[in-house]
Order: C-alpha cells, then structure tokens, then sequence
C-alpha cells in the first residue's frame, strides 16, 4: 500500500480478514514501531475516537513491525466531521499531573522528548522546541541571529500561550494522519502522543491547509479555545515546521522565521 515516507506498508488479506503491516530495517525501527503501538493503546483508552487495534508488534530476522486491524476507508459526511471535533475535544479533556509523558518516543523519525514538566512554556522550550532548533543550528539550516531569536521568544511563551491544564494529545494531527471509515466514523493513524497544550493538535490540523469548518465548530462548541488561538496556531506550529526543516531542509526554514519575526517584533 502507499504508506508515509518512513515505513514499508501492506494490506494483509488472511482467512482471518484483512490486517495492517508496518515494517522497517533501521536501527530505532522497533523502538519507533513500539511507541507507536503504545500511542494507540492510550488513544482507545481515553476517548471515543477509533484508532486501529494493535494485534503484534516486534522484529523478525532485521524487520521490525507494527500489526494492526485494517480500517476500510470510506467518505467524510458532515457527520464525520462533527464526531471528529467532538471526539478530539473528548480526549483533550483527558489530563495528567503534569506535561510530558512515561516514555519518550517519536515525531515522525525523529526523537521526541518527554521529560516532565509542571509548566507547559517549560515543558515546550525544553522538551520541543530547543531541542530541534539545536539540530538545526547544527545542520546549518537557520538563519544567522535565530537561536538569540529563539532565546527572546522562549521567555514570552508565557505571556502568548494560556495557561490550560495538560492534555492527551494525538501530537501530529495534520491530514494524513486520520482517515474516515467506510461507516464514516473518524479513526486516528500515527500519533506521536504526550500530555501537552491542546492548542498543538488544533495548530497542527491548521498547517497543511486545515480540516473542514464543521470539525473546528463542533470544537469549539464542546471545549472552547482562549479568544486568539487562530492568531497563536503559529507558535504551535514552530515545532512541527521546526521538524520538517530538520527532516527535508530549508525549504521550510522561510515558514518558521516568519513567525518568529511576527512574535519577537
């Protein structure tokens, strides 16, 4: 099947039904393969969005691999979207004592980390944003004067985010990462999960074009957002630009100083 730009991906039709394969060779394979399981696992657990059941996940010979149920695809209705909205709001709603999560795990394939933190501009300096704009740096991928830049917008996250309890988040929430099943029920792929600012799934389902009004209406009408968060969905946006520069290179470096530009000035 036509998979994401990490994993080898099959549709396995077997006298059981049909099942979902990931499989990949490199080293932090499995590692990748098992954090992805245990997201899962922690969506279905808390709130009423379908993910795909985890049936094996491991490695044979220098394969590891992720096996899932297989979800058949169908249309979104306007339905969908509303049970979308709903449903995220639902799992938003999910807390924790603290930002971070019990293991650290992946963003697309690159490492994320998860250490705790009781304040979220703590918790997305250190554990989210520094650490990819470090590897920036090092790769030569920003500007000259960024990480002075990076250093004044760390001290106003406080003043720009509101203040909001932990959130079980999805963590990479653009369009391919659900889909809507054959009865039209939304299903979430491929998470990259914490507790965090629910503002980072709403500003990364903005990235990419964004999903359809009823999805942010239906909400918004379940868990408001502080007034201004279209205005901070850039700040949110930060790290998952800050990756795919990391990961694709500069081509994205243009989209991330412009917001740091909008809020260090």
């Amino acid at each position: 099947m036509s998979g994401g730009s990490i994993n080898a991906a099959y549709r396995l039709d077997t006298e059981h039904g049909a099942f979902f394969l990931k499989t990949n060779d490199a080293p932090q394979a499995n590692a990748m393969m098992a954090a992805d399981a245990y997201g899962l696992q922690l969506l279905s657990r808390n709130g009423p969005l379908r993910v795909p059941e985890v049936i094996a996940q491991g490695t044979i010979s220098d394969q590891s691999y992720l096996l899932l149920s297989f979800i058949e695809e169908g249309r979104a209705t306007p339905d969908s979207w509303q049970a979308f909205g709903e449903g995220l709001a639902e799992v938003h709603r999910q807390t924790a004592d603290s930002f971070g999560l019990d293991r650290n795990n992946f963003i697309g394939s690159l490492p994320q980390s998860n250490n705790r933190h009781t304040a979220w501009p703590a918790f997305y300096q250190e554990e989210r944003l520094r650490p990819q704009v470090q590897m920036a740096l090092q790769q030569g991928l920003l500007w000259t004067g960024a990480e002075a830049q990076f250093d004044t917008l760390y001290q106003r996250l406080p003043e720009i985010c509101p203040e909001e309890p932990p959130a079980l988040t999805h963590g990479d929430l653009w369009s391919g990462n659900y889909l809507i099943a054959a009865n039209g029920a939304p299903v979430l792929i491929d998470p990259a999960v914490s507790y965090a600012h629910r503002e980072m799934d709403l500003g990364m389902s903005l990235l990419f074009g964004g999903f359809a009004p009823a999805f942010y209406e239906a909400y918004e009408r379940a868990y408001p957002t502080a007034p201004g968060f279209r205005e901070r969905a850039g700040i949110y946006n930060l790290y998952y630009l800050l990756v795919h520069v990391n990961l694709f290179g500069q081509s994205y470096t243009g989209a991330v100083r412009e917001i740091v530009d909008h809020w260090v000035h």
